[in-house]
């Protein structure tokens, strides 16, 4: 395991503190599809219901960040973490 990927995963275990604040929908959708991205590359897997409104917005969400490199990813997910943090 690198430090990207360490770094990754200590900022997944990190965005728990959030609890007493919730980001707004905007940026919960965007910490989302960083960490899809980061985790397993580009958009996969079925379509969401037709009633299924938040995951819809997930998969377009994720969906925006198709063909950016993981490690880029991760990157975007680790500083948008740090800056919720402070």
């Amino acid at each position: 395991m690198n430090d990207l990927q360490r770094e990754f995963e200590q900022a997944a275990a990190d965005i728990k503190q959030l609890l007493h604040e919730r980001p707004d929908n905007d940026t919960l959708l965007r910490l989302y599809a960083l960490y899809k991205q980061g985790n397993g590359g580009d958009v996969h897997g079925c379509d969401p219901g037709f009633f299924d409104f938040i995951g819809t917005a997930k998969k377009e969400a994720w969906t925006l960040l198709k063909g950016m490199s993981q490690d880029e990813a991760r990157r975007q997910y680790i500083a948008l973490v740090r800056q919720l943090l402070t």
